[in-house]
């Protein structure tokens, strides 16, 4: 694990380095990588997604998420990476640290996505264990919580096998793909075991 600049609040975009993959903040020079394989994903992607805007592949509507990422991260209230193969700097996918509170929380959420050619390889769960460090090591978050839908069984897997903990049920949580649906509930902290689910990762009873 790598991090290739020293952060600071305000002071610089952070970069995260692990195994394979690169993260780093989106620019406007990843926009045809990104329209590109998002667009080619969409199928894959829409059912674990919120209802995608008309526009949302466009050049305008990329230079608005890159400015909304910018000013997300200067006020300390989102993290957005890029994902991409460190070795053939192909673009696989996104992760963003979201929510971030402060105060007596020091938590963040984490939501993620990869493109379907990179699906099922790994990356996902590299990337995963990146922000991780980053979220604790640097933004000296004590909590990171994260959500999936029931039937998203790669996704609850990925989760566990990162060491968060399955805490809930959600019902009607988030509004995905045109619907409000149940979501199962996981959660991380600095104080976990490295890599292992507390309760065996299902739930703090178990």
């Amino acid at each position: 694990m790598a991090f290739l600049r020293t952060y600071a609040y305000l002071d610089a975009e952070p970069v995260v380095q692990h195994a394979r993959v690169t993260l780093r903040a989106p620019v406007m020079g990843d926009y045809a990588q990104w329209a590109q394989l998002r667009s080619t994903s969409r199928t894959f992607l829409e059912p674990w997604e919120p209802t995608w805007p008309r526009d949302d592949l466009t050049r305008s509507a990329f230079r608005q998420r890159v400015r909304r990422y910018n000013r997300d991260m200067r006020d300390d209230y989102a993290y957005a990476f890029f994902i991409f193969d460190h070795a053939t700097a192909d673009l696989v996918g996104g992760l963003t640290l979201s929510n971030v509170r402060r105060g007596v929380a020091q938590t963040a959420s984490v939501g993620y996505w990869t493109g379907m050619p990179f699906s099922r390889r790994g990356y996902m769960t590299e990337a995963l264990t990146a922000a991780v460090s980053f979220a604790f090591d640097s933004l000296r978050l004590h909590r990171i919580e994260a959500a999936c839908l029931p039937d998203n069984e790669a996704s609850r897997r990925l989760l566990l096998r990162t060491g968060f903990s399955e805490e809930g049920y959600a019902r009607q949580y988030l509004k995905i793909n045109g619907r409000w649906q149940d979501h199962l509930l996981f959660a991380l902290l600095d104080t976990d075991p490295p890599g292992r689910p507390y309760g065996n990762g299902i739930g703090n009873n178990g």
